[in-house]
């Protein structure tokens, strides 16, 4: 069955859908058929994906802050969702240094309350509750993290990511345990999403093209630091997947899963930026390494996605090259004013879905 047997005319409420990665999930389920009631605040950057491509319309759009308990489970019980995707968070390291108190309080109270809300949901529903790939204790080991490896971080961002991990098996176990439960729940940990429409400060893309688009230099703050860089659609077909195997397999509620490329496609920053001058006209760097001294960002970072291979069969389709192009393409769109935005986002979902099934992706087939 495809997606869409699985989620047309499904109500499916995602917080955070106004953010980079709930952006291309709302616009992807709008695809497919689904009823979407979205639960964010305004979105966090200007410009932003989800005003560009007019994503509000035709969903129900609901302005709440996840820190507000008694809202968000007044909105959940009155939604009575058949999916939830949570993906509203405090997402960036940087800026959790400077504000580690409300990091905090909406990564791990946040998702407190919304699993509150769903212990008091009494119908069918499975749940994926997007964390971080840092949320894992990252030694900087040349491995990737397994969904069983030590969780927490040295920063506050990486540290609450943990801890709602902890909030999410203690919560499992202790109210959601057990056949009868109707609601289905799962863990998913992903990063280094990259693709149109993020402008968030402090990470590489949006860094490179808010300099690029105006003739500047792009600053790397640490050039050398790898990452398993992937296109946001990405881990969103394996959030789908995750989302579909809990309605189809009890035994997965509760799980934790890992979504990324391979091994292989670990990268550089530096890597990173000279792919994208194949597809972006005078692209120019500084190196400021060695005179930049911001707080503490990891060197590598790895995943393990075995378990999401054997479990899910997912498994990332496209390599680094492509991952770029389509990156580059759609901000090019976005700034020369090609076409409308709405249109390359519906081009780059089908695209990539075609891909999938030319690459053996289970729920394209």
């Amino acid at each position: 069955m495809s997606l869409q047997d699985f989620f047309n005319q499904k109500t499916v409420l995602i917080t955070g859908h106004t953010g980079f990665k709930g952006a291309w999930l709302t616009a992807w389920l709008k695809q497919l058929g689904a009823q979407i009631v979205g639960v964010a605040l305004d979105p966090p950057t200007h410009p932003s994906h989800f005003a560009a491509a007019k994503l509000a319309d035709g969903i129900t759009d609901h302005l709440v802050d996840i820190r507000n308990q008694n809202q968000l489970q007044e909105l959940i019980l009155s939604t009575q969702p058949d999916f939830v995707f949570h993906l509203a968070a405090q997402a960036l390291v940087r800026h959790s240094y400077s504000s580690p108190v409300e990091t905090w309080q909406i990564n791990v109270l946040g998702t407190l309350y919304l699993l509150e809300a769903l212990r008091k949901l009494d119908k069918a529903c499975a749940a994926v509750i997007i964390t971080s790939d840092k949320c894992y204790d990252n030694v900087e080991w040349v491995w990737g993290y397994r969904e069983n490896d030590a969780l927490g971080g040295p920063d506050p961002y990486s540290a609450s990511k943990g801890a709602a991990e902890l909030v999410i098996r203690s919560h499992i176990k202790s109210y959601f345990s057990g056949d009868t439960k109707p609601v289905r729940i799962a863990s998913a940990r992903a990063g280094n999403v990259i693709g149109g429409g993020d402008w968030a400060a402090d990470r590489i893309m949006p860094d490179c093209v808010k300099a690029w688009s105006i003739g500047e230099k792009v600053k790397l703050r640490n050039p050398h630091s790898t990452r398993p860089w992937q296109h946001v659609l990405e881990p969103l077909s394996g959030y789908l997947n995750l989302a579909i195997a809990l309605t189809q397999h009890p035994g997965l509620h509760g799980e934790a899963f890992n979504f990324g490329p391979g091994a292989q496609q670990n990268h550089s920053v530096l890597e990173l930026v000279k792919e994208m001058s194949q597809h972006w006209p005078q692209v120019r760097w500084q190196d400021v390494s060695t005179t930049s001294f911001g707080p503490y960002e990891s060197g590598l970072l790895k995943l393990n996605c075995d378990k999401a291979l054997h479990e899910l069969r997912w498994h990332a389709v496209m390599g680094f090259q492509e991952t770029v192009k389509m990156t580059a393409d759609w901000y090019r769109v976005f700034y020369e004013k090609q076409s409308p935005i709405c249109e390359i986002t519906k081009a780059q979902i089908h695209d990539y879905t075609l891909l999938a099934k030319q690459r053996e992706l289970q729920w394209a087939q």
